[in-house]
Parts: C-alpha cells; structure tokens; sequence
C-alpha cells in the first residue's frame, strides 16, 4: 500500500518547567503539521507505564497505569491511586490496560476496564464493570463481566481495547497470547473481536457463525491494542501488532476471518514468510498497513470541533518510532490515500490517543517516567 509521509518540525519552545506529578506541568511546544500549527502542553509526568486515558466530560480524565494503578487528573493535579482496582497480572505486556465509560457515565458513574487477570501461573484477558465514586477516590461494585476462555503462561499479547457502542454494547479485542493457531480457533477467545452487552450476557447477533463462541464478532487477529466506533458511521476500526512488518488496520464485520497467521503482510522475526502469503480467499483484507512496523497502540476516529479538517482521519498511537500517526481517509472510498507522522521521538512510546470533549487530543506516553499530553490548535497558522 502507498505510503504518503509528511514532515512534521518543531518550531519554538514557549515554556518548560521540571516538576512533580502531582503538581501541574507546563512544558509546552509548538508544532507545524501540514494542515495547521498545534500546540503539545505537557499536563502531567511521573507515570508508570500509562495505557489508556478517557476523558470524564467535566474536565476530569482518568488514566491507567499498566502495573494496576488508575488516577484521576484534575484541576492541574494527578490524583493518588484508587483504591478497588482489581488485581492483575503485571508482566511483560499484562497489566490494568484499556478504561472506557459508559454512554450514561453522568448520571450512572459505570466504566469498564480490560485486565490481565491473574489465575496461578497463568493469566488471561478479563473485562470488568465498576462504578467510579463521587469522590473519585475509589472504585465501587466491581465484577468481572467476561474473562478469556483459556489462560496461559504467556506475557504476550493480551490485547486489549474496548470500544462501546451508542447502545452501550461493548466491542473489545484480545490478542492470541502468542500462539498464533489460536486466532483461527473459533472454539477459543483469543485472537478475536468480541462483543457483550453492559451486563456481560452475550447478544444473539454476533457472528452469525453457528460452530463459532456466541460472543466472538470477528477472529484471525494478532494482537489488537486499537478500537474504536466512529461517531458518525457507526464504523468499527481496530488497529493491531503484525510481527516483523504487518501491522494493519481493520473494519472488523460480523462473521468474518482477518488472517492471522495465515496471510499477513509481515514476516516472522526471523525473516521467514508467514503463512501463505498476503491474501487468500476466505480472508478479508486490511484497510491498511505498515511495513516496517510503527508498533500500534490506541487509535480513534477524529470526530471533533478543534481540527475540521481532521475530520474522519484516523489518529494511531505508536511505540516504535514514538509518534501519532495520522491517516488520511477519503470519506467517498473509505481508503487511507496518505499518512502523516507527527512528534517523532519527542515524547516516548505514545500508547493511547483520545479526543477530547472540546476536540484537542489527549495523549500518553508509555515510559518509567510516563507522560499526559494534550494537543489543541495553536493560534498561529502554517506557512
């Protein structure tokens, strides 16, 4: 797939002041892209590990910490840990991951979580409901509402994104553990895109595979760390991990298989090819990929009020090359026709991405010393 990449240069630093992550942190630059000259403000720093971050629509956002700690940022502060976070398995890519809220979080206060969920030796992806307290220092009736059907040793892979729809089900994605078979089992969870209703029972419009597990909605994924529904066409997207090379974005339908390992546009770490080429029949094919790979984590839609003329691109955190990746999509074909890589190596592993209630971008950095970004669109405008 063509490739269209466009520079993105600092132009000037406004301010930059070391501090706690307790207190507020006002380090912020300015950026030219080619559409406009955004502003990136540094809202906090001292992280462990952040993976996710969700805007609470009251000017509150709540973070994740992969080692099992959730804070909340207000005010200019980050909050202590909450307590009543289940317990996970942290290790290797396990950890407390994805948070989202429910479509009625203002007046119900529920949000969901996406855990590696300890069991012994083994661990496996776990979704859970919980509801935040009023005083945002805790977490209250947390249950687990889905856990993966087979456990294993592995570190690797757990996925793992929710993305809940106007309804209020919920879409989420679990790698395959590292064992690749496993996303072509359809008896088996992992490798997979599924979908629940709030209460963790399963709709009778999944699949429409009558041999497949009632809550599996697509199968044939590596490791998808990226969902998300777009706002306005109700279009489910989900970005995920290939192995050397092959890291693809998908429209995942009902039903259908997305090839993992049997077709893939990477290679095997150790240079071999993967399965049995880059297409098959009975396969569906990425809407798009990259070869190298940009290691994706969170993705969204642009669906916003501050950046027009992002509207519908798709915004793609990445780790390898530490940058936000935005995809150019022609609303007529649905097809990426170009990509452009913003903040290269200036702010460490992005792991998540997320519009904001006023349309800026929030962003974390997945690092020791992990940060809270925030972009928005800078007064000045580009050459």
């Amino acid at each position: 797939m063509h490739q269209t990449l466009f520079a993105l240069r600092p132009i000037a630093i406004l301010a930059g002041l070391c501090c706690l992550a307790s207190a507020p942190v006002t380090a912020a630059e300015t950026y030219k892209t080619q559409t406009n000259t955004v502003l990136v403000e540094v809202l906090a720093d001292g992280l462990d590990h952040p993976w996710a971050v969700e805007d609470l629509g009251d000017g509150g956002l709540l973070i994740t910490e992969r080692p099992g700690a959730m804070r909340i940022f207000r005010n200019g502060a980050l909050s202590t840990p909450l307590s009543g976070v289940p317990e996970v398995r942290s290790s290797g890519q396990g950890g407390l991951l994805d948070v989202a809220l429910a479509p009625d979080f203002a007046e119900s206060r529920t949000i969901y979580l996406s855990y590696a969920k300890p069991d012994g030796r083994k661990a496996g992806t776990a979704i859970a409901r919980a509801r935040l307290s009023e005083d945002e220092s805790r977490l209250e009736d947390v249950r687990d509402i889905f856990r993966m059907n087979r456990f294993n040793g592995s570190s690797h892979h757990f996925g793992s994104r929710i993305a809940v729809a106007p309804d209020g089900k919920l879409f989420f994605t679990i790698g395959e553990r590292g064992d690749a078979d496993r996303a072509q089992d359809f008896g088996d969870h992992a490798g997979s895109v599924l979908r629940i209703n709030p209460d963790g029972t399963v709709p009778d419009n999944n699949s429409g595979q009558s041999n497949w597990l009632p809550e599996i909605w697509s199968i044939g994924h590596r490791n998808p760390q990226g969902a998300d529904i777009d706002q306005e066409t109700g279009t489910l997207y989900t970005v995920e991990h290939g192995a050397r090379g092959g890291d693809e974005i998908n429209r995942p339908e009902p039903g259908n298989n997305y090839g993992w390992p049997v077709i893939s546009y990477g290679r095997h770490y150790t240079g071999f090819r993967i399965g049995i080429g880059k297409e098959a029949e009975g396969y569906e094919q990425p809407v798009h990929y990259w070869d190298p790979s940009i290691a994706p984590g969170g993705m969204q839609v642009y669906r916003g009020k501050m950046f027009p003329e992002w509207d519908g691109d798709l915004l793609v955190a990445a780790l390898k090359f530490k940058l936000l990746s935005r995809l150019d999509m022609d609303p007529d074909t649905g097809k990426v026709v170009g990509e452009e890589r913003l903040f290269k190596g200036a702010y460490g592993r992005l792991r998540d991405v997320k519009v904001a209630t006023d349309g800026a971008l929030l962003l974390v950095s997945d690092e020791d010393n992990g940060k809270l970004l925030r972009v928005s669109k800078a007064t000045a405008s580009p050459d």
